[in-house]
C-alpha cells in the first residue's frame, strides 16, 4: 500500500533586511547646524581667492570704523555691506560647486551661470567701495580732525592686516608661522581695543582674525590628509 503524497510546504518569504540608516555627518540639531555653517564659511575662505580678498578688505573697513567716530546709520550701512558681500561670495561658491557637480563636461550655460554669480559679487563689492567713499567724504571734517587716531590705526592696523593676510595665504608654511601671526594679530587687536571708537567694529575685526586662524588650520589639515 502506497503512502499518501506529501504536499510541498510553501517556502517562507525571505526576511527583509532593515534599511541601514544613512551615515551621520556631525549629528542634527541647532548646534550641528551652526557647525555645518561654520565649516562652509571656513571652506570658502580656504578655497576661494576672492573670499580671502574680502576678508582683508573687511578688516580694513573695521579698522576705519573703529578709529573714526561715525553715526549709527553709517556704521550699520558698512557692516551690512560687509556681511552682504560675504553672503554673496559664499552663495557664489556654493553655486559653483553645484554647477560642477551637475556638469561633467564643458557647457556654455554652466559658464554663463558662474559668470552671472561672479558678476553679482562684483556689483556688491563695487557698490560697497562707493558707499565707503561716500561716507568718508561726508565725514571729511571728522576725518581731518582725527589725525592721532588715524596714525594709531595705521601703526597698529597695518601689521594686524599683515597677520591676517599671512594666515589666509594658500602657500605652504610652518605651523609656527601661523601661530606667530595669530598671536601677533591678537596682541595688536588688544592694543587697539581700549581706545576704539566702535566696539562693534573691533569685535568684527576679532571675528575676522578668528576666521583667518581657522582657515589656516583647515588648510593644514587638508594638506596632511593628502599625504
Amino acid at each position: 500500500m502506497s503512502s499518501p503524497a506529501l504536499s510541498p510546504q510553501p517556502t517562507p518569504p525571505p526576511e527583509k533586511k532593515p534599511t541601514p540608516a544613512p551615515p551621520s555627518h556631525g549629528g542634527s540639531g541647532m548646534l550641528a547646524s551652526f557647525r555645518h555653517a561654520w565649516n562652509g564659511l571656513i571652506h570658502t575662505a580656504v578655497h576661494q581667492r576672492n573670499m580671502r580678498v574680502h576678508l582683508v578688505a573687511a578688516l580694513l573697513v573695521g579698522l576705519v570704523g573703529s578709529g573714526i567716530e561715525l553715526g549709527l546709520a553709517e556704521k550699520v550701512t558698512l557692516i551690512f555691506c560687509v556681511l552682504l558681500i560675504f553672503f554673496a561670495e559664499i552663495l557664489n561658491s556654493a553655486l559653483e560647486h553645484l554647477v560642477d557637480l551637475a556638469t561633467r563636461h564643458f557647457d556654455e550655460k554652466a559658464r554663463l551661470t558662474k559668470d552671472a554669480a561672479a558678476a553679482g559679487v562684483l556689483v556688491l563689492a563695487t557698490g560697497t567701495v562707493v558707499i565707503f567713499a561716500a561716507i568718508l567724504v561726508h565725514n571729511w571734517e571728522t576725518v581731518a580732525n582725527s589725525g592721532p587716531q588715524i596714525a594709531r590705526q595705521v601703526a597698529l592696523g597695518l601689521p594686524l592686516a599683515l597677520c591676517v593676510t599671512v594666515l589666509i595665504l594658500p602657500q605652504p608654511r610652518s605651523v609656527w608661522v601661523d601661530r606667530i601671526a595669530f598671536v601677533g594679530g591678537a596682541i595688536l587687536l588688544g592694543a587697539l581695543a581700549p581706545r576704539t571708537a566702535s566696539s562693534v567694529f573691533t569685535a568684527m575685526d576679532a571675528g575676522l582674525l578668528i576666521v583667518a586662524g581657522a582657515a589656516a588650520r583647515q588648510r593644514r589639515r587638508e594638506r596632511q590628509g593628502h599625504r
